[in-house]
């Protein structure tokens, strides 16, 4: 089995973001999104992997027998684009993604250029969502 690329680190995610994202509004985006994060999740920032920023973790186990532990929610601030880590159910994820602002949607994250094109009460709601949806979908034992 294939060990996971995307693991918890001891990385400062402070000294992440001050080092590795040169351009000072998505630095200074980077650091909001610590905060918005940290206070719907009520989880600490960790680093995950080289780039992803997180909060909270699950551990999943798939039927092929793949497993692992990921964030609850998260993201990262990429050149391109900030990738937020936000996980939602069928039934909410259009209907949260039409409200949001400017933004690019694919299967596994959303990108946004920068933290003043979106609603930020709804990217609030997504993460409390997101954290919900997998303490449902992957309970702690």
């Amino acid at each position: 089995m294939a060990k996971n690329k995307t693991e918890e680190t001891a990385v400062s995610v402070i000294d992440f973001i001050n080092t590795f994202v040169e351009d000072e509004a998505k630095r200074k985006d980077a650091f909001e999104l610590v905060k918005i994060m940290q206070d719907v999740t009520g989880f600490e920032p960790k680093m995950w992997g080289p780039s992803i920023i997180g909060f909270g973790s699950y551990h999943y186990k798939y039927a092929s027998g793949h497993e692992g532990d990921a964030p609850l929610a998260g993201f990262s601030p990429r050149k391109a684009a900030i990738s937020l880590y936000v996980y939602l159910s069928e039934e909410n994820r259009e209907d949260l993604l039409s409200k949001l602002g400017k933004h690019r949607a694919a299967k596994g994250c959303i990108y946004i250029k920068k933290l003043s094109d979106i609603n930020v009460e709804i990217l609030k709601e997504m993460t409390s969502a997101s954290v919900e949806y997998l303490q449902k979908l992957y309970p702690s034992k």
